[in-house]
């Protein structure tokens, strides 16, 4: 309506004025109801072609979409393993930090799993300060072996110097029996110094090994019984959080709840625009949006991205081919917006709806040197319908709430 009467200002008022003032026709005698289609024809014609380009070029050059939302994403409350809720620690709806225990599952097998390993890793310790005893007593009978073993080697050498010097003195049997002793002495100290090495080897090398592989099995399980303990991953709200005591929860079936991010839905908008405006719509480009939860304002964004993929053309590869046919409906231009100053999206409810519009702005082709001067007069013109685009986006803010609480049955 707008678009009409603003062309009819430039088609139907100029040919009106003509007749009336240059032919001398008058309303209501040559000009009536019945003869305003023949008289005023080329205004009319001329206006309706100019309407249609006009709507045209504003909505090509100056998209708009009602299929706009501040989408936001969640975070679902899941435990690593299944169990059942032994105790819950928020409510149905509050704030929560990240670390913050949400519910604790119960953990009774866990929790002997941990003192098991924990028992291991102390026997452990146990065996290795026996095994330093065991050295200490091995070193006391290496020393005592090689005393006894001394003590016969002296005998020998003593017998045996004797012998020597005369012959006979000493029989030869018993210098025999002094060698088969130190023999065997020999023999103790051998394996007193075989029984150190053992428990050497045991306290450095198998001890160590048994006690980290203890360790490794105690931190496992305390793993184990931490997950337990469902906590918060990221700072935010914990909402419609109807988990209690007894509920059995399953990481494949059951989540127990849902968690909204902090900041969540603030940042940034959404919005599906026609395929048809793939080529105009680019990144930083400005737009305005107005929201039902924010009425009466009129929100400045900036386009940061524009998906270069249409979501209504994705398949899943399965056991029957694709047919065209089944794309009932064409997919959108999916564009991302964001504030053009900080705090702009304040008091929008995340994943309200929105109306969005984009202005193509050809102000640096204009100053271009190279741009001719039909060209340059064209561009303003696409620029300057923007105004009846923003216009048009004011009038349905403000009527936006009567037609929301009154005009659609509220």
């Amino acid at each position: 309506m707008l678009e009409l009467i603003l062309c009819s200002m430039f088609t139907i008022l100029p040919d009106y004025l003509y007749r009336r003032y240059k032919q001398g026709k008058r309303f209501g005698k040559e000009i009536t109801f019945f003869s305003v289609w023949y008289e005023l024809r080329w205004g009319i014609t001329g206006c309706l072609m100019l309407t249609i380009a006009l709507i045209t070029m504003i909505f090509y050059y100056h998209p708009t979409s009602n299929s706009a939302a501040i989408y936001f994403r969640t975070v679902p409350i899941l435990p690593e393993a299944a169990g059942r809720v032994a105790e819950v620690n928020v409510g149905f709806s509050a704030p929560v930090k990240a670390g913050d225990v949400l519910f604790r599952l119960d953990n009774s097998k866990q929790q002997a799993a941990l003192e098991t390993a924990k028992r291991k890793v102390a026997e452990v310790d146990a065996a290795m300060i026996s095994a330093r005893a065991d050295i200490v007593k091995t070193e006391a009978q290496i020393a005592e072996a090689k005393a006894s073993h001394q003590q016969a080697k002296d005998e020998l050498d003593t017998k045996s110097e004797l012998q020597r010097r005369n012959p006979g003195i000493v029989p030869q049997r018993d210098i025999e029996k002094l060698r088969v002793i130190l023999d065997q002495r020999q023999s103790v100290v051998d394996a007193a110094n075989a029984t150190k090495e053992t428990a050497a080897l045991r306290l450095s090398t198998l001890l160590p090994a048994e006690k980290a592989s203890a360790e490794a099995a105690t931190a496992e399980a305390q793993v184990d019984f931490d997950k337990t303990y469902v906590r918060a991953g990221v700072s935010g709200r914990v909402e419609q959080f109807a988990l209690r005591a007894g509920d059995v929860v399953n990481q494949m079936m059951r989540p127990a709840g849902i968690l909204i991010p902090e900041g969540a839905g603030r940042s940034g908008l959404q919005a599906g625009f026609g395929q048809i405006e793939a080529q105009v719509l680019k990144p930083g480009m400005v737009a305005e949006a107005t929201c039902i939860s924010k009425p009466w304002v009129i929100i400045p964004l900036v386009v940061t991205n524009v998906q270069d993929y249409i979501a209504a053309g994705q398949f899943r590869s399965g056991e029957q081919l694709v047919d065209t046919q089944n794309l009932r409906q064409p997919g959108t231009i999916l564009a991302f917006l964001e504030p053009m100053y900080e705090g702009g999206l304040k008091g929008v409810t995340p994943g309200s709806s929105c109306i969005v519009n984009a202005y193509t702005s050809n102000h640096d082709v204009i100053a271009d040197k190279k741009t001719g001067a039909l060209k340059g007069f064209a561009l303003h013109v696409v620029d300057a319908t923007g105004l009846v685009h923003a216009l048009l986006l004011r009038i349905q803010a403000l009527l936006l709430p009567v037609k929301t609480l009154v005009l659609s049955g509220h």
